[in-house]
């Protein structure tokens, strides 16, 4: 059995998804590009504020569901550009607690609304 979560204080879904899925100790958020979820505007001045505003959305729809950033377990993290990977790398150190989850970078060709990072996260409830 499976459970939908949202949060109205992170970014809306731009597409037919869930911002969240709970099935079990699991909690599988969508990808998260770095939508303001105050005036839907895409955040990307920099790679370092476009990311911190990816990891808030994916701590806005934790938290809905009772948990934190401490309970990621996995994170996968989309990027267009390679050239952005040191300034997304700093930033998700500095905002993502130890240990650190497990994680992948993957680069692109383009993301929804022409966003330059999107973030996924499995978090468990028991970690």
């Amino acid at each position: 059995m499976s459970k939908p979560i949202q949060s109205s204080q992170a970014a809306a879904p731009v597409a037919a998804y869930s911002q969240a899925v709970e099935a079990g100790d699991l909690l599988f958020v969508s990808g998260q590009i770095p939508l303001n979820p105050k005036t839907g505007e895409l955040v990307a001045q920099t790679i370092e504020l476009a990311t911190t505003q990816s990891i808030s959305n994916v701590e806005r729809i934790l938290e809905a569901a009772g948990l934190s950033l401490q309970h990621v377990v996995k994170a996968t993290v989309f990027l267009i550009d390679s050239a952005d990977y040191a300034g997304m790398d700093s930033t998700y150190r500095s905002l993502i607690p130890e240990p650190f989850p497990a994680r992948e970078a993957v680069f692109v060709k383009g993301l929804p609304k022409g966003a330059r990072v999107e973030i996924s996260v499995i978090a468990h409830r028991n970690r």
